[in-house]
């Protein structure tokens, strides 16, 4: 049983999947489910405020443990309120445990059962981020989910390390646990690798413990679609009905709206406002290039089927003009329609899951 303060509420399955309508009950509000998370590392969706994101109909964020304990520090979000307040964001907020940034950074960490050491990427300082240390960080920042201190194993990489990286998991995974403050939520993290062994073993061991919800962790670090769906649909049946269940880093539609079927219910990504600032927008007819020469004269949206409020006032043409002149405001109109698509992308899988309309759902986002 979970002690956090963090409920999750199953509505109803999909007849034609294992998709599932729910909800997630938060300290800052509900949050319904299937959802996307922006990504705001530092605090911040890039280019956007928080009144940006809340008026797309977004309920949760995510957050870096990391980043945010290196600047400004815990203490001092702390001090000013808590991450809520200090980025006046009004919805529910997850912290990454920097359990990613073990994996990425592998250039300048050492790593052993005792936890990380690694030197800043600001200022080549040592630090040491361990199980305890890191749900501390997040107890700091005030999050309403704080993920567990895991070890994410590249792709790609021998059986025996992604062993070895589950290992560390399942040995840090009682420790994030014990480091809790009262009511701190904590979701824990299944590995293993694309070994469906060790998935099924790693599952049954964080099942077991008292977690919030459970994330699957080490999809979407290099592997291709056809190794990565596989991992998924095998590891989101193994977990328990009555918890949240997190596809930690996938965002691709496709990749979404599978793993939706799966049985997934949360989703955070980089990629809408990544490719946002490389000039990429999402429609439903695939991604377009806003810097295409097909744009330069267009006095419309790049597809009449993704028009939105935010955006909805400005052509194809003058936000390829933006691009090219090298204007902020691009990157921010970019930024804006791709996390309205993802917005509607999700609030359309929540109402295709209570319809029983999933077949015309797909063949909706089929280009996508």
């Amino acid at each position: 049983m979970s002690t956090g303060s963090v409920r999750y509420e199953l509505l109803k399955i999909c007849p034609h999947t294992g998709a599932r309508r729910g909800r997630l009950h938060t300290p800052h509000g509900t949050v319904e489910t299937p959802f996307f998370m922006p990504v705001g590392t530092q605090g911040s969706v890039k280019t956007v405020g928080s009144e940006d994101v809340e008026a797309l109909g977004f309920q949760q964020v995510l957050s870096n443990t990391y980043h945010l304990s290196l600047r400004p520090g815990s203490k001092l979000v702390e001090q000013l309120g808590g991450l809520h307040h200090f980025m006046s964001w009004n919805g529910a907020i997850l912290t990454d445990s920097g359990g990613y940034q073990v994996m990425s950074l592998s250039d300048s960490r050492t790593i052993d059962d005792t936890g990380v050491k690694f030197k800043s990427h600001l200022d080549g300082s040592v630090q040491f981020l361990s199980p305890e240390r890191s749900i501390q960080i997040q107890g700091e920042l005030g999050v309403d989910i704080s993920m567990s201190l895991d070890e994410c194993p590249p792709y790609p990489c021998t059986r025996e390390e992604a062993a070895e990286a589950m290992r560390r998991t399942h040995l840090w995974a009682p420790r994030n646990l014990a480091a809790r403050r009262e009511g701190q939520a904590v979701f824990g993290i299944v590995q293993g690798g694309v070994h469906m062994d060790l998935r099924t073993e790693s599952a049954e061991f964080i099942a077991s413990l008292p977690f919030d919800g459970i994330a699957i962790g080490g999809v979407s670090v290099g592997e291709p679609s056809e190794m990565q769906y596989p991992v998924v649909t095998h590891t989101a049946k193994l977990l328990p009905q009555d918890k949240a269940r997190y596809l930690m880093g996938v965002g691709h539609p496709k990749d979404i709206l599978h793993a939706v079927a799966a049985g997934i219910d949360m989703f955070d990504c980089v990629l809408p406002t990544r490719m946002a600032r490389h000039h990429a927008l999402y429609t439903l007819d695939g991604r377009v290039n806003a810097l295409g020469k097909r744009w330069a004269d267009h006095d419309g949206p790049f597809d009449e089927a993704s028009v939105f409020p935010q955006t909805q006032r400005y052509s194809a043409a003058y936000i390829r003009h933006l691009f090219k002149a090298g204007e902020p405001l691009g990157a921010r109109l970019a930024t804006l329609h791709n996390l309205a698509f993802y917005a509607r992308l999700m609030a359309e899988i929540r109402e295709a899951i209570t319809q029983e309309t999933w077949p015309q759902l797909l063949e909706r986002y089929a280009r996508a």
